[in-house]
């Protein structure tokens, strides 16, 4: 018998405007994950980065190896326009192709911070700290923590409605901050991105 084939594929895609404040706003994009790699804790996966969290990665991916020369981002223009939908899909564009180079490179793979980001919704602090042993949960905890919130969402959806339920204490900081709006739950359900994209 072969064996299968390993694969990674990493779509960025829907970005969505959110508001900061009144005054700020900025662009998420949600990274979608299908794999049968080993390196992976989940097979597949579904969070929402931004640009600065992207910036972030790299950094920290480039500080770990040294050695090797890392994709470049799209580059952070001052004339990006977030109501233009050209220059939104072309970074939606280089973010994926960005992505889609870091998990072909094991050693990269190798990184927990690349699978918090690409796994879980924590914020840079605390995939930082998790990743320095300073939090309560392992990395696989987090990762296996997030797949079951995002699991939980349809039943819960309608509790949810009614009130929100003070869950998890231990990683209020990051979870109260993104409410997880619906498309976590069609999360992984739509239809192939191919077709749209012309």
């Amino acid at each position: 018998i072969m064996p299968l084939q390993e694969f990674v594929t990493v779509l960025v895609r829907d970005p969505r405007t959110q508001k900061e404040d009144s005054w700020h706003s900025y662009i998420d994009y949600e990274i979608f994950i299908h794999t049968n790699s080993m390196c992976f804790t989940r097979k597949t996966s579904c969070v929402r980065r931004r640009f600065r969290e992207f910036v972030w990665l790299r950094q920290r991916l480039q500080s770990n190896a040294v050695l090797i020369q890392l994709p470049e981002l799209p580059s952070k223009t001052p004339f990006f326009n977030m109501n233009n939908p050209h220059h939104v899909d072309h970074r939606r564009q280089g973010l994926q192709e960005f992505l889609e180079k870091i998990v072909q490179d094991t050693l990269l793979l190798s990184d927990s911070r690349l699978h918090l980001f690409l796994q879980t919704q924590l914020s840079p602090e605390d995939m930082e700290a998790c990743v320095s042993g300073q939090t309560k949960y392992s990395v696989a905890d987090a990762i296996h923590e997030f797949a079951s919130l995002n699991r939980r969402f349809p039943i819960e959806d309608e509790e949810r409605k009614k009130g929100k339920n003070a869950a998890d204490s231990d990683s209020e900081s990051s979870s109260s901050r993104l409410q997880p709006s619906d498309d976590s739950i069609s999360c992984g359900c739509k239809a192939s991105p191919a077709s749209e994209e012309s």
